[in-house]
């Protein structure tokens, strides 16, 4: 699967650009090298155990809580440590136990700070850059009617 002078990856860290749970993967895929072209072929024509994998699971920790909107800290203060299929998130979502409808709180509150914060750095920067160009307008020599002559 690989070349001798093509880049490779670890199958965990193919894995973790896929989206997909290690252990659930074909033992061939956990054994191999990933070169850059495999990878992309993976990418364009994923074959059918990835496409299941995708689609029902298990799913690693970081897409169950993309898939939940809560943190994978907020997985980890749930008490969910292990990946999680598509049937199992779906029971989640229809019956939210405590915990994850504090941590989908929670999570929306943090997203909603980071947003406020990162308009406020925009707004200053902008401001900032106002001030510079006034600045820079306001110390410019004048030219006289002598220049356009």
């Amino acid at each position: 699967m690989t070349s001798a002078n093509s880049q490779s990856m670890k199958p965990a860290t193919v894995a973790k650009k896929l989206g997909i749970y290690l252990p659930a993967t074909p033992q061939e895929f956990q054994d191999s090298e990933i070169t850059r072209a495999d990878f992309a072929e993976l990418l364009a024509n994923a074959p059918e155990w990835l496409a299941e994998l995708r689609r029902t699971g298990p799913h690693p920790r970081p897409v169950v809580a993309q898939k939940l909107n809560i943190s994978i800290s907020g997985l980890a203060r749930g008490g969910i440590t292990e990946a999680l299929t598509t049937a199992e998130i779906t029971e989640l979502l229809a019956a939210p136990p405590q915990w994850l409808v504090v941590e989908r709180a929670t999570h929306a509150a943090v997203r909603s700070e980071a947003k406020r914060i990162k308009e406020e750095a925009v707004k200053k920067e902008a401001t900032k850059e106002a001030k510079t160009n006034a600045t820079a307008k306001r110390d410019a020599p004048k030219a006289s009617k002598r220049d356009h002559a």
